[in-house]
């Protein structure tokens, strides 16, 4: 696969993002118009120009057509992240947007297996399969960019029922830019600390009276602040082409390509709780090493990444009062790696030589998806107003995974030492295996939920759904295969009272399931794991939602508890077994908004408490789950003085964290970190923008897995460049 790491490759790409930005501030130029006679009076009609740097933080709805309601009278805990709040912040990765909602910790995949990508939790549960686009579920292992989003949408606690499999904890939607009827863009430039380099292109242009294209770009390349070696690349285009706009019937096509070439980072291991010597202090967590240690390998460690998703939406109106939708994708992902995975050889010497297990693998992930929805509103009588929906969604999934095979006579296990690490090894790349193992996973669903309006100040809401999966996994070779089918319903319920028209109280429950086999898990597991019933879980939320200050600001609270009564887990015997309770109750707040014309804000703070109540294992009970801090705050903050300059400030806030279930889990200590920006705007057109990250250069754990922690980035800074036209 060829490398886009070369300079002369990456200057001719952002050249080339240049030109086309030129290029369509020159087809936007307006045209010259005939002048008026002299002495002659022309009346204009009044035109109320908006300034385009009045910045919206409050989110009105969420994009998919399954929530009918606004959003401050959904009954569940929604944070959306709107462009303008990632644009301010400088946020470079999903990883980054994400730091605006509390109640999610980012993941570190395993060396041994572990999955890549976007890995997260939610409310204390694995979210990694419950990654949407444009409410179409994205199983992909790979890095996700901003550059194509137009808000970011996080719905907490499960929701089986709008969803399908997984989202014990919640699931992230990306909402993608799509072509519109406006015409104009904007060219961004960046340049920062740890060569840093990016350029991203958005134009939009009309192709007649109900047609438009949209073009998004991005180039983006920069080390990793504070960490080694390590380093990130990456290009992307995504393109809209919309027909019927204007009218009833509305067809979009899109496509977004992105490629990734990275040198990966496995971080440091875990100090095993039986280590002697220097590291006796340092059991159960990081070991007394500098943060920025690198012991991969520079010459053979790589990630490269391919991307595409193909979309058709298709939208048509049989009345104000009846809609259809249908979104149908195909998507692709191609990951080619060589890692290295830090352990030590002895857990319970006093020696300081760390094993780094070289993981050479081969991965494909492909999904093609259908789904259609039926919108209708309509009175049963002069009090009840409904909001109904139904739909079905069918889909293929598939995901293949070829590992390295074992180590050739003249390839040795490649040792260093933790406290002076060799980054320099050329250990050998080992083979790929011919056949790899697959797993494949075929769903249809159907679903109808139902929002009643009661008079003014009550809602009621329901909703149903069915899903039937036929899952087959294999094993290197068509080896050891199995398979397995299930049944599911899933559903919700919930009642909100509105004392007024901007404000209300809520009650809602909901259901999920997460099967024995999908995608993500089918991989590894045993013919017994593969006909284990699915995990089930519930969740009660207690909440209330305002909006103040003539509907500029949100605010919101919630009571929280979510439960998986028949939780994974092994037995004495060490097989595993639908035995484990594990719950999280908690509390959530948040506030998004203007408090005043020049004040915006977006902030959230959540504390969980959450324990395995039941397990086959003595060594979980009791314990907190893995990956969830009790407590965890963010804050972001922006003011606009005179003379056009903004000003911004934000600090998240991250409680101590376990990396598993067990009473030997391993612990990442609690953190706080800070970020500032100063944004001038010259004129109505270019505008200057500083982001310093990190500003206290804060050393934290940021991303835990089970064999090692991923160190958070260190102190960083960028200036943005942006022109509009």
């Amino acid at each position: 696969m060829s490398s886009i790491r070369s300079l002369p490759q990456g200057l001719a790409w952002t050249s080339t993002l240049g030109f086309i930005g030129s290029l369509a501030a020159q087809t936007a130029a307006p045209a010259p118009t005939d002048v008026p006679a002299e002495g002659s009076i022309e009346e204009l009609p009044e035109v109320v120009v908006t300034a385009e740097t009045e910045k919206v933080y409050k989110a009105e709805r969420l994009q998919s057509p399954k929530y009918t309601e606004p959003l401050r009278d959904i009954p569940q805990t929604i944070t959306v992240i709107p462009k303008a709040v990632i644009e301010d912040r400088g946020a470079f990765s999903l990883r980054d947007v994400l730091r605006n909602t509390p109640g999610i910790s980012m993941q570190a995949g395993e060396g041994g297996g572990g999955l890549p990508g976007d890995m997260l939790t939610i409310r204390g549960f694995g979210s990694r399969g419950d990654i949407y686009q444009d409410g179409v579920r994205d199983i992909a292992g790979y890095n996700r960019d901003p550059f194509n989003t137009e808000q970011v949408e996080i719905a907490k606690g499960p929701s089986s029922t709008t969803s399908g499999r997984g989202s014990t904890g919640g699931s992230v939607n990306l909402s993608t830019k799509l072509a519109n009827q406006e015409r104009g863009g904007n060219f961004s430039q960046s340049f920062g600390t740890d060569n840093l380099y990016r350029s991203t292109l958005d134009y939009n242009q009309p192709l007649s009276e109900h047609s438009a294209l949209r073009v998004n770009a991005m180039y983006h390349s920069a080390d990793t602040p504070g960490r080694d070696i390590v380093n990130q690349e990456r290009y992307g285009i995504a393109a809209s082409l919309a027909f019927g706009l204007g009218t009833d019937t509305r067809l979009f096509l899109n496509y977004q390509h992105m490629t990734e070439n990275n040198i990966p980072d496995y971080g440091i291991p875990w100090v095993p709780a039986t280590k002697t010597g220097t590291l006796a202090d340092s059991r159960n967590e990081a070991p007394p090493v500098d943060f920025d240690s690198f012991y991969g390998r520079e010459v053979t460690d790589f990630e490269d990444i391919q991307s595409d998703l193909i979309t058709s939406i298709l939208e048509h109106d049989f009345s104000e009062h009846l809609k259809l939708r249908n979104v149908l994708r195909y998507s692709r992902t191609y990951r080619h790696s060589n890692i290295t995975a830090p352990r030590f050889v002895s857990s319970t010497d006093a020696t300081t030589t760390l094993n780094r297990q070289q993981q050479h693998r081969e991965q494909t992930q492909e999904i093609l998806s259908n789904q259609t929805n039926l919108i209708a509103e309509f009175d049963t009588g002069p009090l009840l107003k409904h909001a109904l929906v139904a739909g079905m969604e069918i889909s293929w999934e598939r995901q293949m995974n070829a590992n390295a095979s074992t180590l050739a006579a003249d390839q040795p296990l490649s040792r260093t030492d933790l406290f002076d690490p060799n980054r320099n090894d050329g250990h050998k790349a080992r083979p790929v295996l011919p056949g790899g193992a697959e797993a494949h996973l075929d769903t249809i669903s159907f679903y109808v939920f139902d929002t009643i309006n009661i008079g003014k100040h009550f809602e009621l809401g329901g909703g149903v759904r069915y899903d039937h999966l036929e899952a087959e996994a294999r094993g290197p070779g068509g080896t050891a295969g199995f398979s397995n089918t299930d049944d599911l319903f899933s559903w919700k319920a919930s009642l909100v009272y509105k004392p007024v028209e901007y404000g209300s109280i809520y009650f809602g429950y909901g259901t999920s399931f997460n099967p024995s086999i999908d995608t993500n898990t089918g991989l590894g597991l045993s013919a017994a794991q593969s006909t284990l019933d699915p995990e089930e879980n519930r969740s009660y939320e207690l909440g209330t939602k305002w909006e103040l200050l003539d509907e500029r600001l949100l605010l919101t609270a919630a009571l929280f508890r979510t439960e998986k009564t028949n939780a994974r887990t092994t037995d004495i015997a060490g097989d595993t077994v639908l035995a484990g309770n594990q719950v999280v109750n908690g509390i959530e707040f948040g506030i998004s908004g203007q408090i005043t014309k020049n004040w915006n804000i977006i902030a959230g703070y959540a504390y969980m408490e959450s324990e395995v109540e039941e397990s086959g294992n003595a060594a979980e009970l009791g314990q907190s789950l893995g990956n969830t801090p009790d407590h965890s705050f963010n804050i972001w903050t922006t003011y606009n003085l005179p003379f056009r300059v903004q000003i911004g400030f934000g600090a998240q806030y991250v409680g101590d964290r376990q990396n598993g279930n067990s009473n030997t889990s391993r612990t990442a200590p609690a953190y706080w970190t800070c970020d500032a920006m100063l944004n001038y705007e010259v004129n109505d057109k270019f505008n200057v923008r500083l982001n310093v990250y990190n500003i206290a250069d804060e050393r934290y754990i940021d991303r835990v897995g089970g064999g090692h922690f991923i160190p958070g980035a260190g102190r960083s800074a960028a200036i943005t460049a942006t022109y509009k036209f």
